[in-house]
């Protein structure tokens, strides 16, 4: 599974035990693989500050999970039609995403445990603004160039009644430059081919005898040139509207043809040159943006633990990863069961959510005896 249970327990003798027992229920129960969870050693402050954290942690938290789904969802977005490479792109160091969580260490050099809590938790905070801003302008761009690129796909696409004629006729098809004659194109139903071609030359006067010419074709009709006077339009519209044969509208422009097919060519061009830095940049702000989410983790564990298993500092942090989602339901009663000790009143809540408890807001389902947080990779399949 791609999920993980995050909790601590105080450091004492008594629930160092409780934390072996835990391991042993849950090993020999096939319910879940536990790792211990190093966090280091930070500068508490005042409980004051560390209830502010809390607060502002648990926004920073929400804010990076949705970063990091967002990203995962525009390297989806991208890559198209290679789909299935997708997870070759969403690594954290190199690594896939599970292996980081489960050999998650601390990294120094980027967070300085020496600094202040707060400063940390600011360093993260801005990383992670630049990151979303980054985001949004570079796939804002390139959005706008992949919309503009299948608008003018879509104008090749579809009947011969929609569809840009652009790219099916040529200069040749029709009459130019002339004062009195003009060549107009009909889309004629395959069923009336023959019609066609034993009518056009009377629906109306002026009709230049043997101009009719087959030049493209889709699944219902085809399209027909015709070369007549321009006096006689009109009239020729109208009498080839009442057989069921409709002129479409189309003025044959060389330059505005031209222009089309090269700005097809520039976008096509444009959108693979910004590929690939988008995806580099995707990836490696992924990355960076997901090692920073864990990070804000092991802060969360390490504020709340403070906050609620008091000074000095000492707690056990362990990583749990479910086997399979049907055994969550008795790791959860095998946690509760063992750890009841550290709150017995919310601990009884648990076991029997009937029965209400002065004072205590929370429901059997937000609150544990023990810190708890959740990792949930699984919407990053």
């Amino acid at each position: 599974m791609s999920e993980f249970w995050l909790i601590s327990a105080p450091g004492d003798k008594e629930n160092l035990q409780a934390l072996e027992r835990m391991n042993t229920v849950t090993s020999k129960s096939n319910l879940s693989y536990n790792t211990k969870f190093a966090i280091p050693d930070f500068k508490v402050g005042t409980l004051d500050s560390l209830v502010g954290l809390s607060d502002e942690l648990g926004k920073l938290d929400t804010f990076a999970e949705s970063l990091i789904r967002r990203m995962a969802q525009s390297v989806v977005d991208v890559m198209e039609d290679s789909k299935g490479k997708v997870h070759e792109n969403l690594l954290a160091n190199g690594v896939d995403l599970t292996s980081f969580v489960t050999h998650f260490e601390w990294d120094m050099a980027k967070y300085p445990a020496k600094q202040p809590l707060v400063s940390v938790v600011d360093t993260l905070a801005k990383q992670l603004a630049q990151i979303e801003m980054d985001l949004k302008s570079r796939t804002a761009a390139y959005s706008a160039l992949k919309m503009n690129l299948e608008n003018l796909e879509k104008k090749s696409t579809g009947n011969l009644f929609t569809r840009t004629l652009s790219d099916i006729v040529s200069k040749e098809d029709f009459v130019l430059d002339s004062e009195y004659l003009i060549t107009l194109l009909v889309i004629v139903p395959k069923p009336s081919y023959a019609q066609w071609q034993k009518t056009y030359e009377s629906l109306s006067d002026m009709v230049v005898p043997r101009s009719t010419k087959l030049i493209a074709e889709d699944n219902e009709g085809g399209l027909f040139t015709v070369t007549l006077f321009r006096k006689v339009i009109d009239d020729f519209k109208t009498k080839a509207k009442e057989n069921k044969f409709t002129v479409r509208e189309f003025y044959y422009d060389e330059k505005e043809i031209k222009r089309e097919r090269e700005e097809m060519t520039r976008l096509l061009s444009d959108k693979k040159q910004q590929y690939g830095p988008l995806l580099r940049w995707l990836k490696v702000n992924f990355s960076e943006a997901f090692i920073a989410w864990i990070h804000i983790k092991a802060l969360r564990v390490f504020v709340e633990s403070v906050l609620r298993y008091g000074l000095p500092v000492n707690f056990q942090a362990v990583l749990l990863q479910p086997h399979k989602k049907s055994a969550t339901k008795r790791l959860r009663e095998v946690l509760n069961s063992v750890f009841h000790h550290l709150d017995e009143v919310a601990a009884a809540s648990i076991l029997d959510a009937s029965v209400e408890i002065p004072g205590l807001q929370l429901s059997n389902q937000d609150y544990f005896p023990y810190v708890y947080f959740h990792i949930d990779l699984s919407l990053l399949d």
